[in-house]
This record gives C-alpha cells, sequence and structure tokens, in this order.
C-alpha cells in the first residue's frame, strides 16, 4: 500500500458565529429581542443606551462608531443634579433629587392620576386557593371542619368545581378520623359553598347555577322559574329544545326568555373570577397606515430600545498594541459590531417582507378580510428573493398594526380554495364569509353547515360541509344547535 498526497476542490456551507447571531436575532418577537439587546449591554462595555443628542466631543473618525441602530423612540434625560453632601434635617430627598436616573420622579403624587390604567403593573391577586383558604380561616370551624374544609378546597379546580366525590375526599378523611361519616363531610360543603365567589364548589353545573341563584333576593323577578328550569330542565335548555320547555313549564315564549335571561347573568365557571393569570400584552413590530401616495409601512420605535458603540471606550483600542487589554478592548468592539449589522439586517428583512405582504393584501386593507388573497411564503420569498426558512423566521411572533387592528404575520398566509369561475379564494376570506353568513341567520333556526356550504356554492365558492365545520370550529363558532335561540 502507497502512501500519497492529493489535492482536492470541494465547496460547503459553514455556519459562522456572526451568521448564527443574525438568525438567532431574526426569529425572536419584540419582547425577546429587548431581554436579548438588555444582555447584550450587560455584558458587553463598547455598546450603550444613546439618544438623538450629538457628542460634540467625538471626532469625526470616531462618529462612524457610534452610528445608531434605527429604529428607537426619542428618549430625552434630563441630567441630574450634585448630590450635596449634608442635607438639612427638615429637607425630604425628593426636595434635592428628584429621582433615580433623573426621569420623572416615581414618588406619588398628581403624576400618579397620568398613568395607565390599564398597564400591567403586576399582578398580585391571590389564587382561588388562597383565596378560599382565608375565608376558612376567617369562619368559625373546629379542627376537624376545618381539615374537612381544606380537603374540599384542595380538590376544587380552577373553574371552581370539586374534582372528588364526596366518598373519595370522605376516603382519604377516614386514614385520620376513621369514625368521620358522609354527613359531616356534607355539612362543612354547604358551609364552603356559601364563600366567596356564589357557587363555589359545586360537584356539576345545575348545582352551581342553584348556588347563585340563591343568593339573590327572593323578589327578584323571575327567580322561582329560574330555579326550577335548572333544577328540573337543565339538560332541555342545553339541547335547546325551547318547545319542550315552554310546554314543561307552562310557559309562553316571552316568558322563557326573561327566565334565559336571568340564568345568562350567571357565571357557569365562578372560579375563573379570580384568575391569577396575567395578561399578556402584544407589541406590534410594524405600523401599516394609509399615506397620501397609498398604503406605507414603518417599523415600531418602541420595539427595539436603540444603542450605538460608545467613543470614548473605542478610542482606547490601539491598533499595534497586542497587549491582553488591548486585545480585550477590540474583541468586544468587534462583537458590538457585528451586533448592530445584525440589528440592522433584522430591520431590513422586516420591513422587506412587511412591505411585500402589505402590497400581495391591498384588497385586504382596503375591503375587508373577505377580500384575502392567497399566500404562501414561497411567494414571498421569490419576491424579496430569501429562502422560505428566513420568511418563516421573520413571520413568527411578529406582529403587524393596522386599521383593521393588530395582526401576525402568519394571518396573511392562507390557503386557497378554487371558485367556480376557475379562480381562487382564500380561506381567511372563506371563514370571513362564513362569519357574516352566520350573523344574518335566523337565530331560531341556524344555518347549518350543510347549508353554509350551499350558499357558498352559490358565490362560487366550492367547499365541502367537512370544510365548512373545520372553518367554523378554527373561528370558535358554535354548531348550528348551540346557535339556535328562542327569539
Amino acid at each position: 500500500m502507497r502512501q500519497s498526497l492529493q489535492l482536492r476542490l470541494g465547496q460547503h456551507l459553514t455556519m459562522t458565529p456572526q451568521l448564527q447571531q443574525a438568525i438567532r436575532l431574526l426569529q425572536l418577537s419584540s419582547l425577546d429581542l429587548q431581554a436579548e439587546i438588555q444582555t447584550v449591554l450587560d455584558s458587553n462595555l463598547m455598546l450603550e443606551r444613546s439618544d438623538d443628542t450629538p457628542d460634540p466631543e467625538v471626532p469625526t473618525a470616531e462618529a462612524a462608531l457610534s452610528e445608531t441602530v434605527p429604529p428607537a423612540q426619542d428618549r430625552t434625560e434630563t441630567p441630574t443634579d450634585t448630590i450635596p453632601n449634608e442635607l438639612p434635617v427638615d429637607t425630604e430627598w425628593g426636595d434635592v433629587y428628584d429621582s433615580y436616573d433623573g426621569s420623572t420622579s416615581y414618588s406619588r403624587g398628581d403624576d400618579d392620576d397620568n398613568r395607565d390604567l390599564f398597564e400591567n403593573h403586576g399582578n398580585d391577586q391571590p389564587s382561588l386557593q388562597e383565596h378560599l383558604l382565608w375565608q376558612m380561616r376567617l369562619t368559625p370551624f373546629s379542627a376537624l371542619d376545618a381539615e374537612i374544609a381544606e380537603a374540599l378546597i384542595d380538590a376544587t379546580d380552577a373553574s371552581g368545581y370539586l374534582t372528588l366525590t364526596l366518598d373519595d375526599i370522605l376516603e382519604g378523611l377516614r386514614r385520620t378520623h376513621p369514625d368521620l361519616e358522609r354527613d359531616e363531610v356534607e355539612a362543612v360543603l354547604h358551609r364552603v359553598q356559601h364563600f366567596d365567589p356564589p357557587g363555589i364548589c359545586a360537584r356539576n353545573p345545575s348545582e352551581c347555577l342553584m348556588l347563585q341563584l340563591d343568593t339573590l333576593p327572593g323578589d327578584t323577578p323571575w327567580r322561582r322559574e329560574a330555579i326550577e328550569l335548572v333544577r328540573q330542565y337543565l339538560e332541555l335548555l342545553a339541547g335547546r329544545d325551547f318547545n319542550l320547555l315552554m310546554r314543561r313549564m307552562k310557559l309562553t315564549r316571552e316568558q322563557l326568555q326573561e327566565v334565559i335571561a336571568l340564568i345568562q347573568t350567571l357565571n357557569p365557571h365562578p372560579g375563573t373570577a379570580l384568575s391569577a393569570e396575567t395578561a399578556a400584552y402584544v407589541v406590534p413590530d410594524v405600523f401599516v397606515f394609509r399615506g397620501r401616495d397609498g398604503w406605507r409601512v414603518d417599523l415600531n420605535p418602541d420595539s427595539a430600545p436603540k444603542i450605538r458603540i460608545n467613543a470614548e471606550y473605542a478610542r482606547l483600542v490601539r491598533r499595534a498594541d497586542s497587549s491582553a487589554d488591548n486585545q480585550y478592548l477590540k474583541n468586544h468592539l468587534q462583537e458590538a459590531r457585528w451586533f448592530l449589522k445584525s440589528l440592522r439586517n433584522r430591520h431590513d428583512t422586516l420591513l422587506k417582507v412587511a412591505r411585500c405582504i402589505v402590497d400581495r393584501q391591498i384588497s385586504f386593507f382596503e375591503k375587508g378580510p373577505e377580500h384575502m388573497r392567497p399566500l404562501v411564503l414561497r411567494d414571498i420569498a421569490e419576491a424579496v428573493e430569501m429562502h422560505e426558512s428566513t420568511i418563516s423566521r421573520v413571520t413568527t411572533q411578529k406582529y403587524m398594526h393596522t386599521p383593521r387592528g393588530i395582526f401576525e404575520f402568519k394571518y396573511f398566509f392562507s390557503s386557497h380554495v378554487a371558485t367556480s369561475d376557475g379562480g381562487e379564494a382564500s380561506s381567511i376570506a372563506i371563514q370571513a364569509m362564513i362569519r357574516k353568513l352566520i350573523a344574518a341567520e335566523n337565530t331560531q333556526k341556524p344555518h347549518s353547515d350543510s347549508r353554509l356550504a350551499e350558499l357558498l356554492a352559490a358565490e362560487g365558492i366550492q367547499v365541502a360541509r367537512r370544510t365548512v365545520a373545520k372553518y367554523r370550529e378554527a373561528m370558535s363558532i358554535p354548531s348550528s344547535t348551540d346557535r339556535k335561540r328562542i327569539g
């Protein structure tokens, strides 16, 4: 066997760290991007937050290093005053130093009245179990009854219903109290069911509604009839069999409407009134609005903070110096430049894709969802000359603020259905047409899925009944039986 040297030429793709960083930033949402930028600011001394005020001491050669990354909102920061070494005894901190960062003071005052009351300032609301346990401790229970009440509360789910039967709870308590009887557990249950919110710890929907009706004043109109309906005929109400209900309860159609209206004021899931979930806010990445020359697309200036390279630290980098400190500064400077370039690429790509989507869906913005055009990722990828995977990253968790509402980029991509005239209709447009047909239907005789398919066929759109059912369920619209109303 002879050894020999061979020279081969080939090509292969390599994911450089810069490319990996650009791809990672491209797929981040606005909130995740802000967190990523803050992480980089904390780890890279060359980067800093910036405003639009130029630094007169920065030389022209260094001005390129301090180029900011659009977009960002103007933030005018008031320089803080120097804190005196000694303060008078009768002086308060706020009289000398307004705030910790020179911005608006956070002490309570007139400015607090201008705060957005709907802003999520944190959720300190107790959970349902904590709320029930708090009421239990305020109730004069014996030691045994308190233990039973705690077991009942532990078996209550987030909707306010018992997840275990009384026999199961009794079996668990008999391990420590062998002589415990079922009547004792049921007696404690009745006391717990009078806790707030009304209808809590119910074993079924009928009992839940009955508990809430019992809390209403005795002279409430139609209260007695509502109790009778909930106790005996709740299944008929769920099945929308109004004719049989009127015969059984000997009520007219108008009277039954009043009874049902009273029942509809009740909450079948009382536990949700104390939900501990925080509101999730959506930050749009781009704004779409109509200008003089047509529809315009601009980046949201608040989607990312404005950052730049610190010119003072950049001056410390010496080209010919190979010391460890200088190499450390060089590495940070190079990483900062890569990060700023990746941010610019992200903003440019996002804006390019958003403008292309708006150009393809002009009919949607001008006429509504019924005029949505079929669109797939390949169409946008070919228009902007990018790969489909890149378009998929750009359109995931990115939102567009439009005159018709806030939509995720993915909303504008939908499959198509062939029409009778040889054209194509978007699935979003078909869903909008189904929603419009259901809104205009007779509530006493709602359209079935087959009837909706026939009405769509009359408009030139050939869809099967199961397709209509799939679109209806995707829009969370109940079936024709559940949509039936008494009048």
